[in-house]
């Protein structure tokens, strides 16, 4: 028995179809929106893989398969959320309560510099920091569907918003034991700049 094909062809004219239904175009605010998301579930996959602490490992997937919520939302004609709420279940407000509980807990175990963080002081944490900006984007896409009245659950946007701060927070745990000069490109107080640092 031959497996299903993975191209369908059914998008080959710009358009794509929805969870439970209805197509809209790929340039769609919506599709923009959710098809941001996917990318930062991508990027953090990436950022699990080159991680070597479990606990940012674990953090990581629990937070991709909240964003694969958050995009199955977004994928969801207005006309179809009943679905969506009886199989899926909509973003609710105790889940971004529950989403700072998380950052505050891992923000008390990180000593943050007082100097701008320059991502890249480790593979993980730049790879993260890649994620945050990604859902700062989709954070932006969603805000255009609110504004174009599009957005019938603010608790999506405030998920998101609280996301990309979970992000920040969860790379400089992953760099909390490297020096703050290599997480802010700054030289150790004292220190004189290097010729290449002048």
């Amino acid at each position: 028995m031959s497996s299903p094909r993975v191209y369908t062809r059914s998008g080959d004219a710009g358009e794509t179809g929805l969870l439970f239904g209805g197509r809209v175009s790929k340039a769609d605010l919506a599709t923009e929106a959710y098809g941001t998301i996917d990318e930062a579930v991508s990027m953090m996959g990436l950022g699990r893989a080159l991680s070597n602490s479990d606990r940012v490992k674990d953090t990581l997937l629990t937070a991709q398969k909240e964003l694969l919520h958050v995009a199955s939302e977004l994928a969801t004609a207005p006309e179809n959320r009943v679905h969506l709420e009886k199989q899926v279940g909509a973003i609710r407000a105790e889940m971004v309560d529950e989403l700072e509980v998380r950052i505050d807990v891992l923000k008390a175990e990180v000593e943050l510099p007082r100097a701008f963080i320059v991502p890249g002081a480790s593979p993980a944490s730049a790879v993260i920091d890649v994620a945050r900006t990604m859902c700062r984007t989709a954070e932006r896409r969603i805000v255009a569907l609110k504004e174009a009245d599009r957005l019938p659950n603010d608790n999506v946007l405030r998920f998101v918003n609280r996301m990309s701060d979970l992000l920040f927070v969860l790379a400089r745990y992953e760099d909390r034991a490297l020096p703050f000069e290599l997480t802010t490109g700054e030289p150790p107080k004292g220190e004189p700049k290097t010729d290449d640092q002048a």
